[in-house]
């Protein structure tokens, strides 16, 4: 399948969509893909452009070589120093692609080819799904050059391991491995290196060719179980069963579903 290739402003980070998939591609092998100044606009960019894009059925985020981002680039900076509110404001802007990826209505794979340090976990775990090759690991590195964390990696990571387990890992060295993020449910899959481009990019279709309407309120369902009680969030997931049962989406599946059976 021919790829169309998608502007992104900037050799630091390509784009394309092939195959019902929008792909996010950090591409600055040689620094082992930490973020440059020109990330921080061309990814929210990319992100905004795949959720209105109906060709585009998922989002992959991957990178090129053998890391998949090892953070904030602290050769680069991020500016000028400014007041600390300002300073913070400032950062919450460019850590805005972590947003942008939870609340997009397209479901997201992060592909990992290898170690994720500091804000690059805050990306990775910012996506819906992860799939990582076996050499891939999470690093914290925050706490070696005395940082507290941004980019949402201190509180993805306390959702998903729970507040012990989390602190123990940003206070630490230890680094989690491929295997252990995946028995810690950090990551979905776990693949040979060789095969991860193939694999990521043969998930990502098979979600692109599935019923997305009925995937975004899905999405919508797992956000609100996080945030909400079950009183809160049933009438919410009751509306949106009645609004998926009243799609196009929904006929066309009960007719193959029919047609299936009747074979």
């Amino acid at each position: 399948m021919k790829a169309r290739q998608v502007d992104t402003g900037t050799e630091t980070v390509l784009g394309r969509v092939a195959g019902g998939v929008g792909v996010i591609e950090l591409n600055r092998p040689e620094r082992r893909n930490a973020l440059h100044p020109d990330m921080y606009d061309a990814i929210p960019r990319l992100i905004e452009a795949y959720d209105g894009d109906d060709e585009v059925g998922c989002v992959l985020f991957t990178a090129v070589g053998s890391a998949f981002c090892a953070g904030g680039d602290v050769r680069e900076g991020t500016g000028r120093r400014g007041e600390e509110g300002d300073e913070a404001a400032a950062l919450t802007h460019l850590a805005r692609m972590v947003v942008m990826l939870r609340e997009s209505p397209k479901i997201s794979i992060a592909a990992l080819p290898g170690p994720a340090v500091g804000a690059g976990i805050g990306l990775a775990l910012a996506a819906d799904l992860r799939i990582a090759a076996a050499s891939a690991t999470l690093i914290g590195g925050w706490s070696r050059l005395a940082f507290s964390g941004d980019f949402s990696g201190p509180w993805a990571l306390t959702r998903m391991l729970g507040p012990a387990r989390a602190l123990e890992f940003l206070i630490g060295a230890e680094p989690i491995d491929a295997a252990a993020g995946e028995r810690l449910g950090l990551f979905n899959r776990v693949v040979p290196d060789g095969d991860l481009p193939a694999a990521a990019a043969a998930w990502a279709r098979e979600i692109a060719a599935g019923p997305r309407g009925a995937y975004a309120l899905i999405k919508e369902n797992v956000r609100d179980a996080q945030t909400m009680d079950l009183r809160e969030a049933l009438p919410r997931e009751s509306e949106r069963m009645v609004r998926s049962g009243r799609s196009q989406e929904h006929r066309d599946a009960v007719r193959r579903w029919i047609a299936d059976r009747e074979r």
